[in-house]
């Protein structure tokens, strides 16, 4: 079976419905306007979704999902890029879902995937810190048993979506050891329990990443997720099966940039002529369009390749490095190409341009990624 980027038609559907989605109840204003809040959505538009099944996309049917394929979910995340759509749609629909896929026990999918499906619960991952990193040798933030409870202490930084979440998947250690993997746990935290407090992270491109603080919480042994010290793993195997799905989002923002920048350099008019006809703004247009197609196609080869059961652990840092790329430079461009009118925070460039940057890093910027890449290719 080769690689084919042409969409079947189940996907062609859930495209378009996205797309009509956006241009009907998320245009730029509303865009504009959940940018600048805690949470990122509305409950209008959060219900929406999940009437369409859309926070559930990757959830077995068993579960109360629909149980679509990862491309499928790719599908939908490029057309919601395309906005950029705020809210917490990947950090719950896809990443929780996907850390409770692979870490729950069978009890606890039962419990909490049909939540998720439902938009009844709201999943935020709390994984980085104060040492920031997403390899386990960087969480410090502590469980300690007390009878027959867990108390958690630390302090989690850039957690997105964290003000949206009704709980937090808490990456802790609860032992120590030669081996930082070993000794990890993950924890299910409501948000509201008392020791949480979330506090936004200041800043113009830090978007919608929070501070959380852990006070001595305590939380029942059922809020273990799966075994205890045996948490990495598996949030590694979700971490891996969900980065796709979000690079594919950010091909969604690269192409609706890119779609953005060509039509102004047809209409916009300098010195008698179309500034597309002037040669640097070409140079700029094609940079754009080369990252894009790379971002692109790096991403569904990936989604593909863990579709089809194909080894895929290249594929996905390959993907997370060039997409977190494409971003970031065919915003930069963008704005050069757009000049002025492009750094007003009304103009919906400036909103990809927010997006782009914050989620640059989100589970590791491109310099983490090729690092990895280079140790599959080269060191082992």
């Amino acid at each position: 079976m080769a690689l084919d980027l042409a969409l079947t038609e189940s996907e062609a559907m859930l495209r378009t419905t996205a797309l009509d989605f956006l241009r009907r109840d998320a245009p730029k204003e509303v865009v504009q306007a959940l940018q600048d809040t805690d949470t990122g959505y509305t409950e209008e538009l959060w219900q929406k979704a999940v009437e369409m099944g859309w926070l559930g996309i990757i959830i077995p049917e068993q579960y109360g999902g629909t149980g679509n394929p990862l491309t499928s979910a790719g599908v939908l995340f490029e057309a919601l890029g395309a906005g950029p759509l705020p809210g917490p749609y990947f950090s719950s629909g896809i990443l929780g879902s996907s850390v409770i896929l692979e870490a729950g026990t069978e009890e606890q999918k039962q419990r909490i995937l049909p939540a998720i499906a439902e938009g009844k619960q709201i999943l935020a991952l709390a994984l980085t810190e104060t040492e920031y990193g997403w390899e386990p040798g960087a969480v410090q933030t502590t469980a300690e048993r007390k009878n027959g409870d867990f108390v958690l202490n630390g302090l989690k930084l850039f957690t997105i979506d964290a003000q949206a979440a009704t709980h937090f998947i808490v990456v802790a250690r609860t032992g120590r050891g030669d081996d930082p993997a070993k000794g990890i746990s993950l924890f299910l935290v409501d948000s509201q329990s008392e020791g949480v407090s979330v506090r936004r992270l200041p800043g113009f491109l830090a978007d919608r990443t929070f501070e959380v603080k852990l006070d001595s919480v305590k939380v029942p042994h059922s809020a273990l997720l799966g075994e205890k010290d045996g948490g990495w793993q598996p949030l590694k195997d979700a971490i891996a099966k969900s980065i796709p799905v979000l690079c594919a989002y950010k091909v969604g923002g690269c192409q609706a940039v890119l779609d953005m920048a060509l039509e102004y350099s047809r209409i916009r008019v300098q010195f008698g002529q179309p500034i597309g006809r002037f040669q640097r703004v070409q140079d700029m247009i094609l940079e754009m369009f080369n990252h894009e197609e790379a971002a692109r196609w790096t991403t569904y080869e990936c989604l593909w390749k863990l579709d089809t059961g194909r080894p895929a652990a290249e594929s996905i840092h390959l993907a997370k490095a060039v997409s977190s790329e494409a971003y970031w430079e065919i915003c930069t461009r963008a704005h050069h190409v757009f000049s002025g009118v492009g750094y007003s925070k009304e103009h919906p460039v400036s909103f990809h341009t927010r997006a782009s940057r914050y989620l640059f890093h989100y589970l590791g910027d491109p310099a983490h990624h090729r690092q990895k890449l280079a140790q599959l290719l080269i060191v082992s």
